[in-house]
């Protein structure tokens, strides 16, 4: 009795220790999928323990479903849509569970406490997401290049495939910080099989690590970010018994296409140990891998976060036939986008007008705040987008043909 009540304890102890804790969620496998553990508890009433046990399990499923929404967005952009949350999501959480299992649950202080594994779908909840205009797929994460180059003790000189002399090689590095940062919504460039060819683009690098060279081809390849650097392992001088320690590093440097400066700078280290070289340091990559994808994971998203939603001052250009009533209603929409800090009116006149906005983001993110607005009568269009101007045109929307019309030009056709 006494070891079961210690055994029943010690579990209480974990279970508690959790509750405590922001739950966590790992990605794994695809990146349609969340996969993760979360807890949940319930009060027991009237001694209905599966009752208390079924809301808890319940609970647990929410904290899931969050999960998943805040590996979707940012942290500024969870925070300021908790009644989209509270409201649509967590009300049918059920539908965004693939699976789910119980992994453990117990009495404890009058509470049921549960431990319950679930699969998560992602797309389903980005897509109602983007619906709802909350995820703007495009902007949300950025687009990064890596190019990191790789030296293992069997290697004279480190493996790399773009610049002078490259060779095919699989990168263990790089292949696990990828995998990473795209289960958690990155957009990655120049990877897989088909690696980009720099000199298609006549782009020449003159080392290895030729910054502006590698700017050069994330801008080719239409990347938002470049990160570049050097994974190595070698043979410590410490000793575990018959084994031996290998240290692993990765030092990695991330440029901003945008301004086209080094913005931050991320190196790990990691340790394996072995009695066989090659497997010790590949270890220490991998250790060191990982390490390495959980710190660019918060680094950039930290700064993307950052950088779009920084405070920039262009002006819209509004054009369009039926000028005014439209740009009234136009000037409502406006009002409804929590972003904009402040516009006023540099020019108004009877076809066209010029409004000065500050806005907490980029001009490609208003315009697409913008087009997210429906209106009576008539569309916008938004012509073209620059770092200091927004060009907006009202356009005639197109009416429906009759139903009639509709079935002569089918019988056309037909014939």
């Amino acid at each position: 009795m006494g070891t079961k009540k210690q055994a029943g304890m010690c579990m209480a102890v974990i279970l508690v220790g959790l509750l405590l804790f922001l739950d966590t969620a790992l990605a794994t496998g695809s990146a349609s999928v969340l996969t993760g553990v979360t807890t949940g508890q319930e009060k027991i009433s009237k001694q209905d323990i599966p009752g208390a046990k079924q809301k808890a399990v319940e609970k647990a499923l929410d904290v899931a479903v969050q999960n998943a929404v805040a590996s979707l967005v940012s942290r500024q952009v969870f925070a300021g849509n908790l009644e989209f949350l509270y409201g649509r999501l967590l009300p049918r959480s059920s539908d965004y569970v693939v699976t789910y299992r119980v992994m453990g649950g117990m009495e404890y202080r009058g509470y049921y406490l549960v431990g319950v594994e679930s699969k998560i779908n992602l797309k389903l909840i980005e897509k109602h997401l983007t619906d709802a205009g909350i995820l703007n797929a495009s902007t949300d994460k950025p687009v990064i290049l890596f190019l990191i180059a790789e030296q293992t003790p069997d290697d004279l000189l480190p493996r790399y495939w773009w610049g002078n002399n490259p060779e095919p090689y699989r990168s263990i590095s790089e292949t696990i910080i990828i995998e990473r940062m795209a289960q958690n919504r990155f957009k990655i460039t120049g990877a897989g099989p088909d690696r980009p060819n720099p000199p298609l683009y006549n782009i020449s690098f003159t080392s290895i690590y030729d910054a502006t060279a590698a700017m050069e081809l994330g801008r080719a390849l239409k990347a938002d970010m470049v990160v570049m650097g050097k994974t190595g392992a070698v043979e410590s001088n410490n000793r575990t018994g018959d084994g031996k320690i290998y240290d692993g590093v990765i030092d990695l440097k991330i440029y901003d296409l945008g301004s086209g400066k080094e913005v931050m700078t991320s190196v790990n280290r990691a340790s394996a140990k072995s009695t066989m070289d090659q497997k010790g340091a590949l270890g220490a990559i991998t250790e060191a891998s990982v390490l390495a994808a959980q710190d660019l994971n918060q680094k950039i998203d930290t700064f993307w976060t950052q950088n779009l939603r920084r405070e920039n001052l262009f002006d819209v250009t509004i054009t369009g036939e039926n000028f005014l009533p439209r740009f009234i209603a136009l000037k409502k929409r406006f009002k409804e986008i929590r972003d904009i800090e402040n516009m006023q009116p540099k020019e108004i006149g009877s076809d066209k007008a010029v409004m000065e906005i500050v806005f907490k983001g980029s001009p490609e993110q208003f315009a697409d705040a913008v087009m997210l607005k429906t209106f009576v009568g008539f569309g916008i269009e938004v012509a073209d987008v620059t770092d200091q101007m927004v060009y907006v045109r009202f356009i005639e929307k197109q009416e429906e043909l009759p139903r009639a019309n509709l079935l002569d030009i089918e019988e056309k056709i037909g014939e």
